[in-house]
Formats: structure tokens, C-alpha cells, sequence
């Protein structure tokens, strides 16, 4: 599975990038933390059933609070034939540690 670190994902925002940033966090968690980049957010137990709302063809970047559920979430895009998916190693802790020290680390 392919991870991309918080530095990385900084260049592609910063750079404007095309991809689509799935969040995969549980709806109250994007209330505590959030990056400032247009997302979609699909919970992880909503994810099988969502699948196909989601373009097949774009580059995927997957996002959670730490990296496990997302690192799930990458392994159900796999397997659902989604060829360009990424997790985002950390989370959105991570993001918080290294990019952005205004959000709570939770």
C-alpha cells in the first residue's frame, strides 16, 4: 500500500494538485480537527456501502486520525479496483505535529 507523509501532502496542496482528500474519520471528529482543503468524508463503516461515489480514475488521498483506519480504508479501495490511493501516514495528528500547531492533537 502506498502512504504519502504530511510534507508531502503539503506540496500537493500548496501546488494545487488534483486529487480527492477522503476523510474517513467519524463526522464529530472533523468538528475537533480538519485541514483546510476541500474533502470528502466518508466513515469508515459507511465506506463499503459509499465506494461508489468516489472516481475511480483520480488519485486518491486517504486521511484519519492516525493513520489505521485509513490505512483500512485503502486496503477496501484496493480491493473495490481502485488503482491510485494513498494513506496519509500520522493522520490528521500528524498534520497537526508537523504542519499546522493550531489544531489539537486528540
Amino acid at each position: 500500500m502506498k502512504e504519502i507523509t504530511v510534507t508531502e501532502l503539503k506540496q500537493k496542496i500548496d501546488n494545487n494538485e488534483s486529487f480527492i482528500f477522503l476523510d474517513v474519520r467519524d463526522s464529530f471528529e472533523a468538528n475537533i480537527s480538519n485541514i483546510d482543503v476541500e474533502s470528502v468524508q466518508i466513515p469508515l463503516d459507511d465506506l463499503q456501502e459509499q465506494v461508489e461515489k468516489l472516481d475511480q480514475q483520480s488519485e486518491i488521498v486517504v486521511m484519519c486520525r492516525s493513520g489505521s483506519r485509513s490505512e483500512t480504508a485503502c486496503e477496501l479501495l484496493e480491493e473495490a479496483g481502485f488503482a491510485n490511493v494513498a494513506n496519509l501516514k500520522g493522520g490528521i495528528n500528524e498534520w497537526a505535529r508537523k504542519i499546522d500547531s493550531n489544531l489539537p492533537v486528540y
